[in-house]
């Protein structure tokens, strides 16, 4: 496969440094994810613009981390899976639900296993679940904006795990502890 740059602020396209930047001030460094955005700026504009955006949905930190790693799972996203369970360790998310979505078990929170189930069914059929999903998730407390905003999540997932599998990202030493593969969902 073609090699793709990390860049860091001094070697990313012009429209690029600001943002690299503002990701340094956020996490003490620039994620690998980021500096492979970078080559294209207007993918990494739109990555961050919608991850800001998404942590503006109706949804706590723990059921946006549910929807995002159910994906990151769902795709085979090595690097985001890593990422988003140190995200969700430092998030306060509760060790008993970061390792159901590692590991893919059902939470034992009701409400918040319904929450993994769509996530997944939305991923698995491209938009088209049975109306039964759609009421088995009505009925566990949540509403038909929270379906929207699982689509949201979704959605920016496809922008990550795609770039991380075409652009063979680099895990960042700062999430290399929490390393993931889909091998150990199978050993599970």
């Amino acid at each position: 496969m073609t090699s793709f740059i990390t860049h860091n602020i001094e070697t990313a396209p012009e429209d690029a440094q600001p943002l690299l930047s503002a990701a340094k001030g956020a996490y003490g460094f620039i994620p690998n994810l980021l500096g492979t955005m970078a080559e294209a700026p207007t993918i990494l504009e739109g990555y961050m613009t919608l991850a800001g955006i998404f942590d503006k949905t109706d949804l706590s930190e723990t059921e946006r981390q549910i929807i995002l790693m159910t994906n990151n799972r769902l795709n085979g996203c090595q690097y985001c899976m890593a990422a988003h369970t140190s995200i969700s360790q430092g998030a306060g998310v509760p060790a008993d639900v970061i390792e159901s979505l590692r590991a893919n078990r059902p939470i034992a929170d009701a409400k918040l296993e319904a929450l993994r189930t769509f996530a997944a069914v939305i991923n698995e059929t491209r938009g088209w679940p049975e109306p039964s999903d759609v009421e088995n998730f009505l009925g566990a407390g949540y509403t038909h904006q929270h379906i929207l905003e699982v689509i949201l999540g979704t959605a920016l997932k496809v922008m990550s795990n795609y770039t991380n599998h075409v652009a063979e990202t680099e895990l960042d030493a700062a999430f290399a502890p929490n390393a993931w593969s889909p091998d150990l969902v199978a050993a599970a």
